[in-house]
């Protein structure tokens, strides 16, 4: 089987074996591969990650984060509830951080067009009301750019 050409690599402490089983749990259509005591491979999804126990050295950000896209707000709600789960911590405009410290989008495909309108007061209202927001509402945007 060949390899995919870029693969993340997730740098935690000592998790890195809990933190794939955790992640594999909640993404469908997803698995731990290998698991040695430095590295463990899983795939979500069909993507490949690998982790590595690498110690307390380095640390997650908000300038790296996976992005989810959820077609449904039943997706959102899934996704934020599992992410958020066990001390995972809620951010805004559709940000968490998972009990790892692994930043998460749990994003509604609808945003784009959204934010994207040709109106800019639309796409501004949508924007407005998105910075309002932890968890995106998908009814509350569409509300938002319909508002006269």
């Amino acid at each position: 089987m060949a390899r995919q050409k870029i693969t993340p690599f997730l740098w935690f402490d000592t998790q890195a074996e809990a933190a794939a089983r955790f992640y594999t749990s909640i993404f469908k259509n997803s698995k731990v591969l290998d698991v040695t005591p430095m590295v463990v491979s899983f795939q979500l999804e069909g993507q490949e990650y690998l982790a590595l126990n690498g110690g307390p050295r380095h640390q997650f950000s908000e300038a790296f984060s996976l992005l989810v896209n959820c077609n449904t707000q039943e997706e959102v709600d899934y996704y934020w509830t599992r992410l958020t789960a066990d001390g995972g911590q809620e951010s805004m405009c559709g940000w968490l951080k998972d009990k790892f410290g692994l930043s998460w989008q749990i994003v509604p495909v609808q945003l784009s067009r959204l934010l994207g309108d040709k109106d800019p007061q639309r796409a501004g209202r949508v924007m407005q009301a998105m910075l309002q927001m932890k968890k995106l509402d998908i009814a509350t945007l569409e509300r938002a750019l319909q508002k006269s």
